[in-house]
């Protein structure tokens, strides 16, 4: 049997836990609050490391799947001397190309595989297995973790060198917040005008800006109060910070990045730091 180790157990690194136990791995996880990890690895009938680095020294894949730079240059600080050449690390968090490249550096020198392996979806679809997996480096190691990455994905797509996934995730997450601070807009356009918000809703499901993200995203701009969150303003504000420092490094000017950037920041500083993105509608519908 496959031993997968989870270093992060939070929204997504959670649903990974018992998503790869139900796909038959033997699981162990480990996250910096014990409570949370406990309570994860109890329902997937998972083990439970006490640090990362008891973690990954018994297993075959390591998944990564943590809040920040900052967490994961810890985490490796402790781990990469651990790691030996039949092991493979899946680096799934969403990070900069940077960070991923430097920490795919130190892990390669141990003779361990390692993959860039961010993913787009939400915590419904890490436990459908339906994720999408954007993935940064050598083929032959790609192989070596399909077993893993299938029992999370629905689609994998291999983007190019080590830190080809990171970018692509932050491209994609530009184009998501984008897409969440145009639909808030919009959204609270309608209302405001007099229409039903229901009823607004479901034009825009029905027509041309019916993206996933529109569709899987409607119970949270209809009925904010009674949505879990799924991902919230914060962590929207730290991907944009990861976006716009990627696009000076390549000298690419985002108006429209920086301007959400500054939307997410007006949410936050209004106290919804901790509410899913979607409460940007929240936040607009209070500016009156």
């Amino acid at each position: 049997m496959t031993t997968v180790a989870v270093l992060g157990t939070g929204r997504m690194g959670g649903a990974m836990v018992g998503t790869l136990s139900r796909a038959g791995f033997d699981v162990v996880a480990w996250n910096r609050s014990s409570g949370k990890v406990e309570h994860v690895a109890a329902s997937a009938g998972a083990n439970v490391a006490d640090t990362p680095t008891e973690a990954i020294r018994d297993a075959d894949v390591v998944v990564s799947s943590l809040a920040d730079d900052a967490a994961v240059e810890s985490v490796f600080g402790q781990t990469t001397e651990a790691l030996h050449e039949s092991q493979i690390v899946l680096e799934m968090s969403t990070i900069s190309p940077v960070t991923t490249r430097r920490i795919g550096e130190r892990v390669l020198a141990r003779g361990a595989g390692y993959l860039d392996a961010p993913v787009s979806g939400s915590v419904s679809l890490v436990e459908a297995g339906n994720l999408t997996i954007m993935v940064g480096g050598d083929g032959a190691t790609l192989d070596r973790g399909l077993p893993v990455l299938d029992a999370l994905a629905g689609k994998i797509l291999h983007v190019g060198t080590l830190g080809a996934g990171a970018t692509m995730k932050l491209a994609v997450n530009a184009l998501v917040h984008g897409l969440n601070v145009a639909l808030s807009e919009s959204l609270v356009l309608a209302e405001r005008a007099g229409v039903d918000r229901s009823e607004a809703y479901e034009v825009f499901a029905s027509g041309a800006a019916a993206a996933p993200f529109v569709l899987y995203k409607r119970a949270a701009y209809e009925r904010p109060d009674d949505t879990p969150v799924a991902f919230s303003l914060e962590l929207v504000a730290k991907d944009l910070d990861l976006i716009l420092g990627l696009a000076d490094d390549v000298g690419l000017p985002m108006k429209q990045a920086t301007i959400n950037r500054e939307t997410v920041d007006e949410a936050i500083r209004a106290g919804l730091g901790e509410h899913d993105l979607s409460a940007l509608a929240v936040h607009l519908r209070a500016l009156s």
